[in-house]
């Protein structure tokens, strides 16, 4: 049995009531009930929240809110992978024990159903715990430079002030869409980001953060164009 969690609690600081906000028309979460949907990857695409409200779009939208996520992993420091292990607990109480479950982030407009099947070959095709998606940095990590407190500039890595980007090898960062995992990886809160993942590939005009106001502008501007694209 495979499982789709969508963490989404009520709070959010800086962008409040992301989750349910209305996204190009529609609360964001639907975006990511619809994918998780359109993969067909799933017997269950649960949502844990401890808000009602968000429970009641998440239902609208076609997913299930079996569960109360409790308060105490409902706060800014809750982590991830403690949530997710969380829904695994409630499943397994009630008979149903997942092989794979797949934590999709609720603000992940960009992800597809095909993504999603993407992922889940990678993990049953591999010998890891995770598959979780990735994307390249557009410029050389190597590159970076700082501003210091005198308002002066130099580099993390100065050994390569005089190497040519296109000798340096590309680095890659978390994408922030969904992970794949064995059920007993999450259980056991085993390391994401180690030798025991696999990367899920994403192009990066697919990828963005949506943490502040200038966030969720530029993805909705990224997503209407793609919307019209399709229509081309």
């Amino acid at each position: 049995m495979n499982i789709c969690i969508i963490p989404a609690r009520g709070g959010s600081k800086r962008i409040p009531r992301k989750n349910i906000r209305l996204f190009c028309g529609k609360p964001m979460i639907s975006w990511s009930i619809a994918a998780a949907i359109e993969s067909r990857c799933f017997d269950h695409i649960a949502v844990s929240t401890e808000d009602e409200e968000v429970a009641e779009i998440a239902r609208l939208w076609g997913a299930v809110v079996p569960f109360k996520r409790p308060l105490e992993l409902a706060d800014d420091h809750s982590p991830t992978n403690v949530v997710i292990a969380h829904a695994i607990k409630w499943f397994v109480s009630q008979g149903q024990t997942p092989e794979n479950v797949c934590c999709l982030y609720a603000t992940a407009p960009f992800a597809t159903g095909s993504d999603l099947r993407r992922g889940l070959s990678e993990l049953e095709t591999s010998e890891c715990d995770y598959a979780f998606s990735v994307t390249s940095y557009p410029f050389p990590i190597q590159r970076a430079v700082r501003i210091t407190k005198s308002c002066r500039v130099e580099m993390f890595n100065s050994e390569y002030s005089n190497t040519r980007s296109q000798d340096l090898e590309e680095a890659y960062h978390d994408a922030g869409q969904f992970y794949w995992g064995r059920s007993t990886a999450w259980q056991e809160k085993r390391q994401i980001f180690g030798l025991r993942s696999v990367p899920v590939t994403m192009p990066r005009y697919r990828v963005q953060d949506i943490d502040t106001h200038e966030d969720w502008v530029r993805a909705e501007w990224l997503f209407k164009a793609m919307q019209q694209e399709k229509h081309f």
